[in-house]
Parts: C-alpha cells; structure tokens; sequence
C-alpha cells in the first residue's frame, strides 16, 4: 500500500501530471527574467566574493564552508548515479536538459538562498539557523505551511536521503569488492555519527576539507579521460544536442524520456528550488553583510554541481559508448564506463569517488534537518538525540533497501519539499525584487553592499537584531 501511494504521488508531480517539470521551468524563467538574467549578467561576481569568503564569526559559519556544506548534500548520489540513471533512461539528449534546468535553477537558487539569508534567526545557542519553513513564516505569516515544509524536509534530508546515499555507497562497495551491505551500512554509521556530534559547525570544518580535494579530483580524471579520447569529443557533443530534440530518435516518446529524466536527474543533483540550500545560506555571516551575496555564492554551487561534475560523468559514460539502455542503470553504468577508460582500475576509483560523494551528502543532510528542529523548539539535547537516532537508522536500512523503492520515495520527498518551496519563493516575489535591487543600486555606485533593517520594503518582518 505504501509503495502504490508513492507511485501515486510521483506520478503526478514526476509522470503524467509534470507538475514539477513545469513548476521548476516557469520558476526558472520567473525569477531569470525578474532579476534580468542575473546568472549571467553577474557571471563573474560570483567568483569574485569567493575572495572573502573565509571569515566566519560566533553566529555564523563562513560563506565558503556554507558553499562547501551545500555542494556536500549536493554531490552525491545524482552526480555519479543519477547522471547514470539519466542517461540509462533518456539518452544522449538528456544531459541537454540536465544543462538547461541548471541554468535557470541558478537564478532559483539565487532567490530562495537570499531569502534564507534574510529571514534567518538565531537558535538557542546564539548561531544562525534559517530555510524556507523561516522565510515562510515570518515572510509570508503561514505557520501551517512552514510547518508542512518542515515536516517534508525532516522526511527527506533528515531520513530518506540519507537512506538513498547510503544505498548506493553499498552497491558500489557490493559491486566493487563484493562486500556485504550490513557491513557497508555499520560502517557508514560509525563514521557519520563521529562527525555530525559536532553539529553545524563540524559538519562545516568537514566539508571544508574534503569538498574542495573530491571536486578538483574527480574534474581532473575526467579531463584526463576526455583528452585521451578528444577525436570522439565532437561527436559526442553532436549526439548530445540533436537527442535533446528528438532529431535522431524514432518518435516523441524518446524525446519526452530524455526531457523528463534530464529535468528531474538535474534537479536531483543541484537541488535548486527544493528549499534544501536556503539552510546553508541562512547559516553563513555573508561577507559583504547583505542576504544577496549569499545569493550569488550558493548559485555558485548550482553551476559547479551541474555544469562541471555532472558534465564530467556524463562525458565519462558517453564516451565509453553509454546510451539509454535498461541493462544497466545507476552506479554501476558509471563504473562500466570507467573501466572502459582506465581497465580494472576504473571501477575501483569510481567506488572510492561514490564513496565520498555520497558520504558527503549523509553528513550534511542531517545539518539541514536539525536547522530545522529551532522551529519546533527541538532544538536542545533530546531534541538532538532523538533526531539523531533516527536519521541514523535510515542510513541503516538504505544500506540494505532496493534501489527503485529507495529512489522513489527521495523522488516523492524532494518533490513535495519543491511544490511547498516553489509557491513560497514566487510568493516572495516583491521581497526578492526589492533587497536584489538594493545590492545592485550599492554594488553598481562602486559602495561595499552592507544591509540593516529599513534600507528596503520587505513582505513580513527579519528577527529583531539580525540585520
């Protein structure tokens, strides 16, 4: 029964309704054409406030560690299996959309991440906490559906996600090494609960470290791999762009496979629009102190996610000759293409990279879970440890559960969290327009962008003393 009532739901927000397809392309348009293409009129900006980016205070973790804690949840599971799965079941063509949605979700990812910032507030230790649930009900006034995100979002990063990463770490092991999944699953556990008992703060100094390092690597191999095979780049890049559109294919149900699970694959990955990101913005002490920096660092990571590492596994397995197949989805497609490459040494580095990646995302979906026990007033020591039992014994049982089963109930949770977080952000138009314009207007008379209670209309109210 419960599997018949997830299907149910996503088929009407993934299948037959698209209701998120639509939602996350309008949203897309909305906010790119509000803030007048700001991901691409302000390309460059977005690096240019990485300089500064280090400083963190005793409310706030600093604005690079908060990038580093989103690409941590962000790189995972939908880069390496997830571009798989894409392209498994919708070809060439889909990373084209894959492509597409990161471009518009980078001006989605920039609103939701400055409101964050803005409706953000400060939980029971004096650290900043925030997310669409804040700006929902201090924004927009609806405690009810503040409450409902929260409820979905607790379901998702909190449980399901969780379980989800750690599925496909066991499978890689399992494929790998034929190592068994309770052992895998234990492990993962252990190592997880080292690093979240330092909350916000150790997850932040954790993904510091190691995002920068699995990044940079993993671009570097697939660098190496697309210059040893640069004659069937071209190609390959022609396959890419002609299966978007259908030109090559038979008939339009492929063409709607490749738009349907580029669409979804990417948001998957890059996670623009589903609310998730908003918590690490809203925990950062932006540096200039304005909301809308923010803005510009977190849709950064929307481009790196999307645009540089799914890209690099795309490349991988299409140049290895992977096309839309059913005999080999998820991880283990990736790993094919990788041995094609590298010989038996690619299906080792590639369950070392799944590994990390997905370990990654364990740890920093609980950091988005517990920012959001400050709203039911959890946020004190059995609050923590009851959550923290939980999520652990999700990673527990994905370590063991079937990868459809898994898959489909990540798909239902990040899709209501995306209907919730969608309808809150263009609700929030008005706010989005006026804070944006007002870091322009400073930005644009050469002034350092700093912003205070006043300096532009907002819907609702900011905690008294943030700003």
């Amino acid at each position: 029964m419960v599997n018949d009532l997830v299907s149910a739901v996503n088929n009407v927000l993934w299948g037959d309704g698209q209701v998120l397809i639509v939602m996350l392309l309008v949203c897309g348009v909305w906010f790119t054409v509000k803030l007048k293409g700001v991901q691409l009129r302000h390309f460059t900006h977005m690096f240019a406030l990485m300089k500064n980016s280090n400083t963190a205070t005793r409310e706030g973790i600093s604005s690079f560690q908060a990038l580093c804690t989103s690409l941590s949840a962000r790189v995972g599971t939908g880069n390496l299996a997830g571009v798989a799965v894409a392209i498994s079941l919708g070809g060439a063509g889909a990373i084209f959309w894959m492509w597409m949605i990161a471009l518009l979700g980078m001006a989605t990812g920039f609103a939701e991440s400055v409101l964050g910032q803005l409706y953000k507030v400060k939980d029971e230790n004096g650290e900043f906490r925030g997310g669409p649930a804040y700006y929902i009900k201090q924004g927009l006034n609806k405690t009810w559906l503040a409450v409902a995100f929260s409820l979905c979002l607790f379901f998702g990063y909190g449980f399901v996600f969780s379980a989800v990463q750690a599925n496909t770490i066991t499978d890689a092991l399992n494929n790998a090494y034929q190592i068994p999944d309770t052992w895998s699953g234990l492990a993962i556990i252990v190592l997880a609960a080292l690093i979240v008992v330092g909350g916000l703060r150790g997850i932040a100094r954790f993904a510091e470290f190691v995002v920068p390092f699995m990044g940079i690597g993993y671009v570097l191999v697939a660098l190496a791999i697309t210059f040893m095979n640069i004659d069937a780049v071209p190609a390959m890049l022609w396959d890419i762009i002609t299966k978007a559109f259908g030109l090559q294919e038979a008939g339009a149900g492929a063409l709607g496979a490749a738009i349907k699970n580029g669409i979804q694959r990417g948001l998957y990955s890059n996670e623009a629009g589903s609310g998730s990101v908003p918590h690490a913005a809203a925990s950062a002490a932006p540096n200039p102190n304005h909301p809308v920096s923010q803005g510009y660092i977190q849709m950064l990571g929307v481009f790196l996610d999307t645009m540089i590492l799914c890209t690099a596994t795309a490349f991988i397995i299409l140049l290895a000759g992977g096309s839309a197949s059913e005999q080999m989805e998820g991880i283990r497609l990736t790993q094919s293409a990788m041995s094609e490459h590298l010989g038996t040494g690619g299906t080792d580095f590639v369950a070392a990279a799944i590994c990390l990646f997905a370990f990654t995302s364990v740890v920093a979906n609980y950091a988005y879970g517990e920012s959001n026990l400050h709203m039911f007033k959890l946020d004190n020591r059995p609050g923590r440890a009851a959550y923290t039992v939980g999520y652990l014994g999700m990673i527990f049982w994905g370590a063991q559960a079937a990868l459809p089963e898994v898959w489909a109930m990540a798909d239902m949770a990040l899709g209501l969290m995306t209907v919730i977080n969608i309808t809150a952000i263009v609700w929030l138009t008005p706010t989005m327009v006026s804070i944006s314009k007002d870091y322009f207007a400073k930005h644009d008379k050469g002034e350092r962008p700093e912003y205070k209670t006043g300096d532009c209309e907002i819907q609702g109210k900011s905690e008294d003393g943030i700003w």
